[in-house]
């Protein structure tokens, strides 16, 4: 018996395709007010971060390496006690792969899209995301979230089941 592989659709990441995960990062078509007596922008509110009572909300950067392509998508993870955001540093495009909140994802609701470089995303409380997906080796992200009391990560292994397929073309 074969095993059926599942291409992931990689479409562009927009801010009314990924509102059922979290928020678009970017200033792109956002309201503005001027600051510093007109010499800089305020591009207020783009996301807002979500802890829990015993946590805090910390500002961190993580570096990371690309996976080989094409992946197969085994792994993914949550935040249950806070929200989570990325904010690439090297304006580079990177991937993200998503499924809703709840018990653990499903291959019908899993969705990948594709930042143009200047966006980054903020994971709402208990979404499911892949780790980093970048394409370059030593990307970095400034990262909000949280840190405090209790676990904070849980990991779902897509064990015995169909495996999906992310395959970047550019």
């Amino acid at each position: 018996m074969s095993e059926q592989k599942h291409a992931l659709n990689i479409q562009p990441l927009t801010k009314e395709a990924f509102a059922p995960f979290g928020d678009v990062i970017e200033i792109e078509g956002r309201d503005y007010f001027e600051i510093n007596s007109g010499f800089a922008r305020r591009y207020h509110k783009l996301a807002t971060t979500d802890v829990d009572e015993k946590g805090e909300v910390i500002i961190s950067i993580f570096t990371a390496n690309p996976y080989d392509y094409p992946l197969e998508v085994q792994l993914m993870e949550r935040h249950p006690k806070g929200s989570q955001a990325f904010m690439p540093l090297q304006k580079t495009p990177f991937l993200v792969v998503v499924a809703p909140a709840g018990e653990e994802p499903s291959i019908s609701n899993i969705c990948a899209f594709r930042t143009n470089g200047k966006q980054g995303i903020n994971y709402r409380q208990g979404v499911w995301h892949h780790p980093a997906l970048v394409l370059n080796d030593n990307e970095q992200f400034l990262v909000v979230d949280r840190s405090g009391e209790g676990e904070n990560c849980d990991e779902f292994e897509f064990q015995n089941k169909e495996p999906m397929i992310l395959s970047p073309q550019f």
